[in-house]
């Protein structure tokens, strides 16, 4: 029975070849969208995953309160370490200290790699669960011992065995390899992580990190724990509170206090807000969960109201089934194994869409997505879908049809009831409301991008360069080096920093002033810089000077920023002095005006640009203005060849750094913008049925009114109002939706655009266009059909 069942079925969609391609094929792009975002979320939702005790591993995270507002950093005190093992270590399994993220030269004989890593204490590798594929997991027990992932290894020996090897990293150390770790994948907080050195290692050779040891104040580290089996999160957060604040009651005003955050909190609910955890990208996964769902909702939605249009003209069919024999259930499986023929086509269909779109889905989102094929729940949650959805398409024909009395169906006096087209009506304005919603929300995400990228940043981005400085062998050499690149002609003018243009590595405080107030809780970013800077970035001086090598009193000299006069609440701030608690005094030269460095969506922060004393992490290049960027980048890469063979050469455009600022955001964008305009395109497939369905029903009615004397332009208004009218309704429901929302998302960002009214009155003229555009061909065809064939069977 099931086998005639679906060969009727599949005769009936060869039969109606467009209504079957609009059906299956609107399900199927539906059902793929909804499957890449899963796979987006999915992977969203399980990074971190890749270690075995994500759940019990954590960071120390610190909070302190200034001037009445509390900020919470990754940062913590290198003494907090020996509390944790000394005091609360029945609490913990691993303590691991560990370093930034670093860029080092490794290098083996004469290869040379520019890798990313850390300095990590022992317990690393076994409290990340790191796959050790040759050597021990043990391996940082040595002091000059290193570990590489199997990608670094693998560029740096080929197929030699590494194990027992000397590499020379940053052309200081000799470090013996002790072990190889699978890569980490990328959905990882440490995939950046392709060698780690011991952490002793670093202490050993930096002396201010050795005077570290017992400095409450220097709050310049991180540090990972993995809980006991016996502990929480929140009890042990509770416990290591106030370690800081014991140690430092001199500290109260700042109220210092320490907590974990949860590795499975790391990538999505990072952000604090006034001490209190507000989120962070969780919010992105909502959003691409409600569209992936409502855009499944959409084809569903088609597929449904189709199914039902289109069953309303068997009814005939029904009754003759009836009349010979037919019983109700017989025709209740009938209707429902068509209905999962088609939805199981659809799927398939779906499968080879998603696979198809995987690559460019990947590089559009950053991603490195697989399709799951032996992932249990990924096919449970497809069989689950496959399931609902035929039966719901499938119920209204199903029990609504079988119904029928054969006498009346036969004898042609059954009639479809006045209402029987309203759920149709209801589904597409359900339809039109999401579409126009995510039209809206898509427009403004890419104005608030659009917006903050014309935001004045302080400095010219044409034609600088950063090279990051990756070892010691540049030391002492910056002037030499000025020198060699302006008389190659390929650089005008030349600067050395801690910083790159685009973020703030520093934070300090503690410092005093004249007229400050006395509990006024002192902040700066900061950054050291050469005598150059403000030239070769192009920054204005608004009152005072430049640094000058002339004045040797620069060397206890400062620049501020405009921010950092508001912040101090100086009215005449040239010739200022700024000291440290117990330290020296530092003289306000000059003022620049404001440079947007961090995050361009937030204000900028004070800065102090200190004179030459910091360490020198970046050179910033500005190339000759009339010479192509090619050339005099080959120019200052023979220099570097020249004067650094050993050290492979890296620049980045600042231009280029600067733009990645908003990649998170453009992305998000981009992606919207793409399920928007399938959600559309599903949307107006569903309408061009309803509107052939609509046509066809009413061909009686245009051949009557055409030889009445009705013109093609009235019929196609008749048939199209209805349509337009459902749209109205959806625009009405749609437009505040999206401004309570949108508002609501607007206000994350601190510099951010305003929802402008053209924004709505484009959506919707755009969405009545589309739906005119749509029904159009369908009712015009109908307008031009000769009355004597539709009438001749009267």
């Amino acid at each position: 029975m099931l086998r005639n069942y679906l060969k009727i079925a599949l005769r009936g969609l060869v039969k109606n070849k467009a209504y079957s391609a609009i059906n299956i094929g609107g399900l199927a792009v539906g059902m793929a969208v909804a499957m890449l975002i899963g796979l987006w979320v999915w992977d969203e939702l399980t990074y971190d995953h890749y270690h075995e005790n994500h759940d019990r591993i954590a960071q120390v995270w610190q909070s302190r309160t200034s001037n009445g507002e509390i900020t919470t950093r990754i940062t913590v005190p290198r003494p907090l370490e020996m509390s944790l093992r000394n005091e609360y270590s029945d609490y913990f399994d691993h303590i691991v200290m560990s370093s930034w993220t670093l860029r080092g030269v490794v290098a083996y004989g004469n290869t040379q790699l520019v890798k990313e890593g850390n300095y990590m204490q022992p317990a690393a590798p076994e409290m990340l669960s790191l796959e050790i594929l040759a050597g021990q997991k043990d391996g940082l027990q040595e002091i000059n011992s290193i570990m590489l992932a199997a990608s670094t290894a693998k560029g740096l020996f080929g197929d030699e065995d590494p194990i027992g090897k000397i590499v020379r990293f940053d052309n200081e150390h000799n470090l013996k390899v002790t072990g190889i770790f699978a890569d980490i994948p990328a959905s990882d907080s440490f995939n950046e992580t392709t060698f780690i050195i011991p952490w002793e290692h670093l202490v050993a050779n930096t002396e201010w990190i050795r005077n570290a040891a017992d400095q409450w104040g220097n709050n310049s580290f991180r540090l990972f724990v993995q809980l006991a089996d016996n502990a929480t999160m929140s009890e042990v957060s509770a416990k290591i509170k106030d370690i800081k604040l014991k140690a430092n009651p001199e500290l109260a005003d700042q109220n210092p206090q320490f907590l974990l955050l949860p590795m499975n909190d790391w990538h999505l609910r990072s952000t604090f807000e006034n001490g209190v955890q507000s989120g962070g990208g969780f919010e992105n996964v909502w959003l691409f969960g409600f569209i992936g769902a409502f855009v499944l909702l959409l084809a569903c939605i088609n597929f449904m109201n189709l199914s039902t249009a289109r069953s309303e003209k068997r009814a005939r069919e029904v009754g003759i089934r009836k009349a010979v024999g037919s019983v109700r259930s017989q025709l209740v499986s009938q209707f429902l194994s068509e209905s999962f023929l088609v939805v199981g086509l659809a799927f398939w269909i779906a499968v080879l869409l998603v696979l198809l779109s995987i690559p460019a889905f990947n590089t559009l989102a950053d991603k490195q997505i697989t399709f799951p094929w032996e992932n249990l729940y990924f096919w449970g949650i497809s069989l689950f879908f496959i399931v609902v959805t035929a039966m719901l398409s499938g119920s209204y024909p199903a029990l609504y049809l079988s119904s029928f009395q054969p006498v009346k169906v036969l004898k042609g006096t059954f009639r479809v009831g006045r209402y029987a087209a309203l759920p149709r009506k209801v589904l597409v304005v359900l339809q039109f409301t999401v579409s126009v919603a995510l039209i809206i929300g898509t427009v403004t995400v890419f104005r608030q991008v659009q917006f903050t990228k014309n935001r004045p940043i302080g400095y010219d981005r044409a034609g600088l360069v950063q090279i990051p400085l990756t070892e010691g062998a540049f030391g002492g050499k910056y002037a030499f080096i000025r020198n060699e690149l302006i008389n190659s002609g390929a650089v005008v003018d030349m600067s050395a920093t801690s910083n790159p243009t685009t973020e703030v590595y520093y934070g300090r405080g503690g410092f005093k002033w004249a007229g400050m107030p006395d509990d006024f809780q002192a902040s700066f970013s900061w950054i050291w810089v050469s005598p150059d800077y403000v030239k070769s970035l192009g920054m204005k001086i608004i009152a005072g000077r430049d640094f000058s090598p002339d004045f040797p009193s620069d060397s206890n000299a400062i620049l501020l920023n405009k921010t950092a006069v508001e912040y101090m609440g100086l009215s005449d701030p040239v010739g200022t002095t700024l000291r440290e608690e117990g330290g020296r005094g530092m003289k306000v030269i000059g003022i620049v005006d404001d440079i947007v460095m961090d995050s361009p969506y937030e204000p900028v922060k004070p800065s102090v640009y200190d004179f030459n004393r910091g360490p020198v992490r970046f050179y910033h290049l500005r190339l000759t203005p009339n010479q192509s960027a090619s050339r005099s980048i080959a120019t200052v890469e023979s220099v570097f060849k020249k004067n650094f063979p050993q050290l492979p050469f890296e620049y980045k455009f600042v231009d280029e750094e600067y733009a990645a600022k908003f990649a998170a955001e453009e992305r998000i964008g981009k992606l919207a913008g793409m399920f928007t305009l399938l959600a559309i395109l599903i949307s107006c497939l569903g309408l061009f049925g309803l509107a052939s369905y609509v046509a066809e029903q009413r061909t009686k009615e245009i051949g009557i009114r055409k030889v009445l004397g009705a013109s093609v332009a009235s019929l196609w208004r008749l048939l199209s109002k209805d349509f337009v009218f459902l749209v109205l309704i959806a625009l009405l429901i749609a437009v505040p939706l999206a401004w309570y929302f949108m508002e609501g998302w607007l206000q994350k960002y601190t510099y951010r655009t305003e929802l402008s009214w053209w924004i709505f009155a484009v959506s919707g003229a755009g969405a009545v266009a589309l739906t005119l555009f749509t029904v159009s061909f369908q009712s015009i065809k109908a307008a031009l059909m000769n009355p004597v064939k539709s009438l001749r069977s009267e």
